[in-house]
């Protein structure tokens, strides 16, 4: 993936996105879009994944097949909200490695704390996708990519299902290295960093919290 930042505009994505910004869809809906969206999402983002080959037996005849190269794909997860997207690519990859990076936004600063960080082994060796709904202003997703590769990884994609202008610009002075997929390029942040129109606090949205 060359370009740095993929928006994906595949109908079906662009319809649940919809459902999932209505003010009115339920905590259940609006968790079950978000397992959905990401599967379609994750598609995308794994599109370039490295393949080799292996005999097997088909009940016609003997073949090479292609398979997935290389050790498993390590999902990292930013927490909170970010858990809400692992099923769907989990889901799609269930031998995927699982980590997690736990950040939160000061509020008065806007910018991240960590207070977790567990990722899988080997991430040198994997393809790494960080996962996290929203890209609002970047800090904690560039903070969560630093960790990343202080812990060895090389080849890092970010997934999000929003970004907004300031985020993508604040990801690609810190990384222009990891790609971002996205559903959509929002219009901007508000001044308490909100996404705008964006669809709230996805973490809140999706675990019934205020």
């Amino acid at each position: 993936m060359s370009e740095h930042l993929t928006v994906v505009d595949h109908p079906l994505v662009q319809h649940k996105l919809t459902l999932m910004r209505d003010k009115g869809t339920s905590t259940a809906g609006f968790r079950r879009l978000l397992r959905e969206i990401t599967q379609l999402l994750a598609y995308e983002i794994t599109r370039e994944m490295p393949l080799t080959s292996t005999p097997i037996e088909t009940p016609m005849e003997e073949m090479d097949a292609p398979i997935l190269a290389g050790k498993k794909l390590a999902l990292v997860s930013i927490l909170r909200a970010g858990n809400g997207m692992l099923d769907g690519v989990l889901e799609l990859i269930p031998s995927a490695r699982v980590g997690f990076v736990g950040m939160y936004r000061d509020e008065e600063t806007l910018k991240p704390v960590q207070y977790y960080f567990k990722a899988p082994e080997g991430l040198q060796d994997r393809l790494v996708i960080a996962v996290d709904p929203m890209l609002a202003t970047g800090n904690s997703s560039a903070a969560a990519v630093d960790l990343l590769k202080e812990a060895g990884a090389n080849n890092i994609r970010f997934l999000c299902l929003l970004a907004a202008p300031e985020g993508v610009q604040r990801m690609k002075e810190a990384h222009p290295d990891v790609p971002i997929v996205t559903a959509s390029l929002d219009r901007e942040l508000n001044e308490s960093g909100y996404i705008m129109p964006g669809l709230g606090d996805a973490g809140d949205r999706m675990f019934g919290t205020k």
